[in-house]
């Protein structure tokens, strides 16, 4: 399965592809970090091919970071994007498996 096949339509779509561009021009967002963080199960479907390495060594703490600074109360949003990235991880085993 092509990999714009493999994502499309998984919950969390939107901000993968965002986090893997980011990734791939060599910016560090919120977005990026997550991806960072589901590295391993990205790679094993294939979808982290054009991402050049070193990944964030620990893209929780510099997520956290991140939220921190754009003000308000971080620790909310953080556990969203968590679960926004679980529900993609888990539609993509569903879809992989």
């Amino acid at each position: 399965m092509k990999t714009d096949d493999l994502m499309a339509g998984l919950p969390g779509e939107a901000l993968v592809r965002r986090g893997i561009a980011d990734l791939q021009a060599g910016r560090r967002t919120a977005a990026g970090c997550l991806v960072s963080i589901a590295r391993t199960r990205l790679r094993r479907a294939g979808l982290l091919g054009g991402v050049p390495s070193p990944l964030p060594a620990e893209p929780e703490r510099e997520l956290y970071r991140m939220l921190c600074q754009q003000g308000g109360d971080a620790y909310p949003r953080y556990n969203a994007l968590l679960r926004e990235l679980v529900s993609f991880e888990q539609a993509l085993d569903h879809r992989t498996g």
